[in-house]
């Protein structure tokens, strides 16, 4: 796959004219994907795709086409095609006062190799690991490539081999419950593990649930959990773009107003991710950048655009200005001893349909999902019904935050639409003292 990029990056270059700039962005991969229903394999493939974003650049005008690869074994005419279509474009397209690309040549490679369990090996492992219970989920693996070049000779190169798998152990109705494991090794023994862990609370969901009133309660919340309320960190609030219009959700921490707790520490990570440590405008990004440090807000992801509207450096953010690999510090907790360090409150498993109600308070909304149970003297009750909360992550990750757990999970995004996404995330547990259920 790297020689089919370095071939598409010759023809770029070759059929550049000399009044022209182009880039390309190569974006491809070799998956396997096997879907589970009823415990049994329902659905199994291996895609090859290969895309390439060809962007041509005359003055401030500027125009891109996407391209499809995979299958197109005359590369070179497609790229010599794809210029032609955007000469085109750009005898009536505006110029962009914002335009900003790298024009300092800076090639980088990078190249890891994981330990991936063969297809069948795996299925058969979740398959047998699974007997008993209605085992539904989805498995993708296999390498994701990404890579840039530009007509002034730069080629960066990023390859990485990872797999994620996804299974929920349905009972009934809205019970059920959700589990995950992802990485770059695969190890039988750690499935095993998450599976014996996902069966001892299925077993639970065959009590009555419980219902608690709206109100105040203790609560432990898994790293999936936590996922999904630290991803609405990403909606503008580690932003320059944000931080510069103060729509950010974490304005309060840049006016100096709010901080989270000590033990938090939040860092765009892409040394230990799947995505690459460059970007789209020919920008090799910092491997690490501090976004909250000991609970004060650090730097901010700002893309080019930003730092040319707005006068700023920036650090090869993507567009999005949200974090691609995003790490959160560990804290002492043992994981094994999350009942007993709840002692009396909610094991929060999963939450879903998250939105916020105060941005500028950081305030999110949302429900508890799969795997959530009211705990009682440090062992699980019973299945809590579906409850919605309503707090702020100055609280949740703030003054209500009484420890994070020593073990973190990796949670690489699941979603596929178009080719697999290479974002992901690292995160502990969290214990804090209050979260607040509103119905």
């Amino acid at each position: 796959m790297e020689a089919r990029f370095h071939a598409a990056a010759a023809a770029l270059t070759a059929h550049t004219r000399g009044h022209e700039v182009s880039t390309l962005w190569f974006s491809a991969e070799r998956s396997d994907f096997v879907r589970f229903n009823r415990g049994l394999v329902r659905q199994a493939g291996t895609v090859t795709q290969i895309y390439a974003r060809v962007h041509l650049i005359v003055g401030r005008r500027h125009a891109d086409v996407t391209v499809t690869l995979a299958g197109n074994h005359d590369d070179d005419a497609a790229i010599a095609a794809a210029l032609d279509e955007l000469r085109d474009v750009l005898e009536g397209a505006p110029e962009d006062p914002f335009l900003l690309y790298a024009t300092e040549v800076h090639s980088t490679r990078r190249v890891h190799r994981g330990s991936l369990a063969e297809p069948e090996r795996a299925v058969s492992a979740l398959v047998d690991a699974g007997v008993g219970a209605d085992l539904v989920g989805f498995y993708a693996a296999g390498p994701t490539y990404r890579g840039f070049a530009n007509s002034f000779g730069q080629r960066n190169w990023h390859e990485v081999e990872s797999f994620n798998l996804e299974w929920s152990l349905y009972q009934r109705a809205d019970k059920a419950i959700k589990s995950g494991y992802a990485g770059f090794n695969w190890r039988d023994d750690e499935l095993a593990r998450r599976m014996a862990t996902a069966k001892a609370q299925y077993a639970a969901l065959e009590r009555a649930p419980h219902t608690v009133a709206p109100g105040k309660y203790r609560a432990w919340l898994t790293p999936a959990a936590l996922n999904e309320l630290t991803s609405m960190l990403s909606w503008g609030g580690f932003s320059g773009r944000a931080r510069e219009t103060r729509q950010s959700c974490l304005l309060r921490m840049q006016t100096g107003d709010a901080r989270m707790a000590d033990a938090v520490s939040l860092t765009e990570n892409l040394g230990e991710g799947i995505a690459p440590e460059f970007q789209g405008d020919g920008f090799v990004r910092p491997a690490t950048v501090p976004l909250v440090t000991r609970g004060a807000l650090g730097e901010a992801l700002v893309s080019p655009r930003t730092a040319k509207e707005f006068g700023v450096a920036h650090n090869g953010a993507s567009a999005s200005e949200g974090p691609d690999a995003l790490d959160m510090a560990a804290g002492e907790l043992p994981a094994a001893e999350a009942l007993a360090r709840l002692d009396r409150g909610i094991f929060v498993g999963n939450l879903w349909y998250l939105n916020f109600s105060d941005r500028a308070a950081c305030r999110v909304t949302g429900m508890t999902r799969f795997g959530t149970f009211w705990v009682e003297g440090g062992e699980i009750v019973a299945p809590l019904s579906v409850m919605r909360f309503d707090d702020s992550m100055f609280r949740l990750l703030g003054d209500r935050l009484e420890g994070l757990s020593a073990e973190r999970d990796f949670i690489p995004s699941a979603m596929t639409y178009r080719e697999r996404a290479v974002d992901s995330a690292r995160l502990p547990s969290a214990l804090v003292s209050e979260l607040t259920l509103t119905l």
